[in-house]
């Protein structure tokens, strides 16, 4: 069966528009490979891009054993971040979303492209400006927020918003691999974690998702921001709920959901 990945790249962006659920795409066809998944994920791309957005970045998903167990699936996944998708103020407008959860995220901010193959945590950290930390908001468009490996894939990760901190570091100022993390919702601590959850370190996750991007052509390009991925697992934010993230040598971060 060949899939239309411009449809359903359409049918994502749709739900996203209408802020409106979607059945899952492999509830609907036959077979979604992960190659088709990353095509349609391009192809989603590509029109929030045709719109006027730009690229911030890329992230990792489902780098940490929790969020693997939380998802159901044993293997990382990789998309992208868009600009308008970065918030500045940390408030994070809920009637824009369909069921939103917050999770902390440790990121680097690119000095020097990485291309891949062969790159290796050592070059992460020499291509890397700072470290700082941050709260990711996903927002999977899927009913019921059920999905399989490949729709995940097909939907950029459930990308939505995320708060950047201002606190960083220089990569090599901190060991990255025991850098610690504490996430609260409205005052309750609700996951620790330390940079180690992350595939052994962060930089290890950036490394992977330059020589996965380099066996496509593409890079991670200097300027960009890197989400490594999330070390515990998400919780769902409401109107009201305030969510911080508490990173040594990186201070905190919060974002806060608004009507």
């Amino acid at each position: 069966m060949t899939i239309d990945h411009a449809r359903w790249a359409q049918y994502l962006l749709d739900g996203v528009d209408a802020r409106s659920e979607v059945q899952a795409i492999t509830k609907q066809v036959d077979e979604l490979s992960i190659d088709d998944a990353y095509a349609i994920q391009a192809a989603l791309l590509e029109l929030q891009l045709g719109r006027g957005d730009t690229l911030a970045g890329a992230k990792l998903g489902l780098t940490s054993i929790a969020k693997q167990e939380q998802m159901g699936v044993d293997e990382p996944v990789y998309g992208w971040v868009l600009a308008s998708s970065v918030l500045s103020d940390g408030q994070a407008s809920l009637g824009e979303l369909i069921h939103p959860r917050c999770e902390p995220e440790i990121v680097l901010n690119l000095a020097e492209d990485l291309s891949g193959p062969g790159v290796t945590a050592d070059d992460v950290l020499d291509a890397t400006a700072s470290v700082v930390g941050g709260i990711e908001v996903i927002d999977s468009r899927y009913e019921a927020f059920s999905f399989t490996l490949p729709d995940v894939i097909a939907d950029n990760t459930s990308a939505a918003r995320v708060v950047i901190g201002s606190d960083g570091v220089a990569p090599r100022d901190a060991d990255l691999r025991t850098l610690g993390c504490l996430f609260e919702v409205d005052g309750e601590v609700t996951g620790t974690a330390t940079g180690a959850a992350l595939l052994g370190s962060p930089a290890e996750c950036v490394a992977m998702l330059a020589n996965h991007l380099g066996k496509h052509g593409q890079k991670l390009e200097a300027g960009w921001l890197v989400m490594a991925g999330a070390a515990t697992d998400a919780r769902p934010l409401a109107v009201g709920t305030t969510a911080t993230a508490s990173y040594s040598h990186l201070g905190s971060v919060t974002v806060t959901g608004v009507a």
